[in-house]
């Protein structure tokens, strides 16, 4: 997803559950996978190539340092790394198939709006007919050029990230079932990475004085 997008989201996910400045770090941390060095290389940073796997075993380990981050009173460490996995969440449904999956297992004739998409549905999270766009550089690279852009990307396979992604509203109607998706999947990455922490621990990730009931 494009930066503005992932910032959206991010900040309609969490902006009345955590303070402002851990928002605006976890913002910094989600933002930042989108440097070059996060593109190259990395594909578990953005769900890129199938790497279903990898991208897991990345947002699992990213969420494994939190508790550990605010036992040792470091809560920017902990809203980096929730920064970081959040972004390879989001970018899961911009990248994937996994809205038109979704979509697709709906009643004949029925297209539900796109804020009752189920972001983690078990029959489709880990289907074998899941895909995420595979990037051809170096021409895909090109693709990334405004000017170039109708040029290349006729040039590229179907199965592309070019072609594939779902990273701005200019993709279509589906943009928006992957954002609404990517607003839910952040909530619940939340509720994860809070998931048994003691109330100072939660006050503290938070950024809060105020924990809600």
């Amino acid at each position: 997803m494009l930066k503005a997008i992932h910032a959206e989201i991010t900040r309609e996910a969490l902006a009345e559950t955590v303070g402002p400045r851990a928002l605006e770090a976890i913002l910094a941390a989600n933002l930042g996978q989108d440097a070059l060095s996060g593109q190259i290389g990395h594909d578990e940073f953005h769900f890129d190539n199938n790497a279903f796997d990898e991208g897991r075993a990345y947002i699992a380990q990213q969420r494994g340092l939190i508790r550990p981050a605010l036992e040792a009173g470091d809560p920017g460490s902990a809203w980096g790394a929730f920064g970081r996995l959040t972004h390879a969440g989001q970018d899961f449904y911009a990248h994937s198939n996994y809205v038109d999956l979704w979509l697709s297992c709906q009643a004949k004739g029925m297209t539900p709006s796109p804020g009752e998409i189920d972001p983690l549905d078990p029959d489709l999270i880990d289907n074998p007919a899941l895909r995420s766009g595979r990037l051809y550089y170096p021409v895909e690279a090109l693709s990334f050029v405004p000017g170039l852009k109708r040029l290349v990307i006729p040039l590229l396979p179907r199965d592309s990230h070019a072609w594939m992604n779902l990273d701005s509203p200019g993709r279509g109607a589906s943009f928006e079932y992957a954002f609404q998706s990517a607003i839910k999947r952040t909530r619940r990455e939340f509720e994860l990475a809070t998931r048994g922490l003691t109330a100072e621990l939660h006050k503290l990730f938070a950024d809060q004085s105020r924990i809600p009931e």
